[in-house]
């Protein structure tokens, strides 16, 4: 007898059970931003890790066929911002639309780079590398900067909904 409901193996014809076996992972919310020859752009990605702590490394992900891939490819400077379970909205906007920046208070730093309020931490970069990963590119960044919150409960998602994360 078997756990699973379902086993199968990655094709084509699974792209969609896939996407949900990826999605019972469930992670932190964060919104990217960056300056591009454009303006700022924002992206909503659940993709962040840390890496190392020696030098102090980030990463994150995105997909080879957004429309703002390039700008963030190639950004010399991102700031990563873990947001907070209030901050589902900015989320929800990042991730259909890169602009509009006005509904959100912020800061530009010296390089252009929008700079969020009231998220749960903040990571300032500097790109270290970018890696083609199948559908995706792997992007590295420095951390340059921190900044951090005392309290607050981060933004969740879990199997295609946001949410709060509940202790036992």
């Amino acid at each position: 007898m078997n756990a699973y409901d379902l086993i199968f193996a990655p094709g084509p014809d699974t792209d969609v059970p896939l996407r949900h076996a990826f999605g019972r992972f469930g992670t932190g919310v964060t919104v990217i931003t960056t300056q591009s020859e454009i303006g700022p752009l924002g992206f909503t990605a659940n993709s962040f890790s840390s890496v190392s702590l020696a030098p102090p490394l980030v990463l994150w992900s995105l997909s080879n066929t957004s429309r703002r891939h390039d700008a963030f490819a190639q950004a010399k400077h991102f700031s990563i911002h873990v947001l907070t379970d209030a901050q589902a909205d900015m989320a929800l906007h990042f991730a259909a639309n890169g602009e509009g920046f006005d509904t959100y208070p912020h800061d530009i730093d010296a390089q252009g780079v929008p700079l969020l309020h009231g998220c749960l931490a903040r990571f300032d970069c500097t790109h270290h590398a970018s890696h083609p990963a199948g559908d995706h590119s792997i992007i590295l960044g420095r951390v340059t900067q921190v900044a951090t919150k005392a309290t607050g409960a981060g933004l969740a998602f879990d199997q295609g909904q946001y949410g709060r994360f509940q202790p036992f």
